[in-house]
């Protein structure tokens, strides 16, 4: 098991180690299960347990702090879904800019193709394009040279890795870039250089003259106030329930023993909705993989399964079979912003016509953390103690939500 073999070099050895970029099929000295996390199939607190038996906090701050990282992202982005949907609409509108404007279009297709001339970017590009990954260090100097030295809008950038990253997710991956541009931590971006790339791939590369020597925060709007948390609530007791999977969350510790009759398991995802380009085959395959791994370890038969990328009427299908199972609630993990958020949204309401109610259901990990994603990831740091300590109810615990 991936975690089982990781976790003995996950204290001082992943600090000293977690920055170093050594290329395609030799990034051992990370644990590379964020595929697996993005998807629940393995949950945040398993991981953070696991390390934590095996090394003390101090030991092992600097991975379990990448752990809190996505969680932080996730509530940040939860609080605040309407960055999410201002990245979508500026996404349109860049791609009917790429239909007008050859000279961006070019820029784009060189940086997307790995054809720029800039050595290691195109390396990354292509990492990322046949493996469905790339280290978190070469991420970071990829969006800062996408923005910086090739001057391409960081929106194309971030759709770029969400067709291809097999951890795709919309708030890491989104307030990632904008960190980058100077969006997320006002005025403060992110800057390539060549030292640090050739320190820190051992020098694989030395992109000497390439690389731009300043980087100046992108214009932006004023960031938006949160928003209020989701508040807990329960299923309905006694009423007729069905079960929706979706591919955020796939991991144990919800109960499904109330739904999960052959007639009753409903599955729909939305991978191909992350980009208006689609995504890559690899990414579309694991996530359908990982929703079929979840039904096969639970015992599962979907009666339904639809696409919401490239099914027409998958709401329509959905709730036509709620109404002839005569389903009163359907239950569901909890989706946070991004597209299978809206893709459920369409959902809750169709439903809702018909009288029945969409329940989701919310992990302890993310109520107790998400609160705390008002502000930037250093207040937030000083959460972890007291999160790490309630991560016993966690590891189990759910309550649905209203949204």
């Amino acid at each position: 098991m991936r975690l089982e073999a990781f976790v003995p070099r996950a204290g001082r050895a992943y600090s000293r180690e977690r920055n170093y970029d050594r290329g395609p099929g030799r990034h051992t000295a990370v644990s590379t299960l964020s595929p697996w996390i993005r998807h629940r199939l393995i949950l945040e607190q398993e991981v953070v347990a696991a390390v934590l038996a095996h090394h003390s906090l101090s030991a092992a701050e600097k991975f379990v702090q990448e752990v809190f990282w996505r969680t932080y992202w996730k509530g940040w982005l939860e609080l605040r879904p309407g960055v999410w949907d201002d990245y979508r609409v500026r996404v349109t509108e860049l791609v009917d800019e790429l239909d007008r404007d050859a000279g961006l279009h070019d820029r784009w297709r060189a940086a997307t193709g790995g054809t720029t001339g800039v050595d290691c970017f195109d390396a990354w590009s292509q990492e990322l394009a046949q493996t469905g990954y790339l280290h978190n260090h070469a991420r970071m100097w990829f969006a800062s040279i996408w923005i910086f030295t090739l001057e391409l809008p960081w929106e194309l950038g971030a759709d770029f890795f969400l067709r291809h990253l097999l951890d795709g997710d919309p708030a890491s991956n989104t307030l990632s870039w904008r960190w980058v541009a100077g969006l997320q931590t006002r005025g403060k971006t992110y800057l390539a250089r060549r030292a640090n790339i050739a320190r820190f791939t051992e020098g694989r590369f030395d992109p000497a003259g390439t690389l731009s020597t300043t980087a100046a925060a992108l214009p932006s709007g004023p960031m938006p106030l949160p928003v209020a948390p989701p508040e807990p609530a329960l299923p309905g007791r006694g009423l007729r329930s069905g079960l929706l999977v979706t591919e955020e969350d796939l991991g144990p510790g919800l109960s499904r023993r109330d739904y999960a009759a052959a007639d009753r398991v409903a599955v729909l995802t939305a991978t191909g909705r992350r980009s208006p380009f689609g995504v890559s085959p690899r990414v579309q395959a694991f996530a359908e993989g990982a929703v079929d791994d979840t039904l096969r370890r639970g015992g599962l038969t979907a009666a339904v399964r639809v696409d919401h990328a490239n099914t027409n009427d998958s709401v329509g299908r959905i709730v036509a079979w709620a109404v002839d199972r005569r389903l009163e609630q359907l239950v569901t993990p909890y989706v946070p912003a991004g597209p299978t958020a809206e893709a459920t949204a369409e959902l809750a309401e169709a439903l809702a016509a018909k009288a029945i109610k969409l329940v989701p259901v919310l992990r302890d990990w993310d109520r107790r953390a998400w609160p705390h994603a008002t502000h930037g990831f250093f207040p937030f740091r000083k959460q972890i103690p007291a999160l790490i300590r309630g991560i016993g109810s966690a590891a189990s615990g759910a309550q649905a939500v209203t949204r």
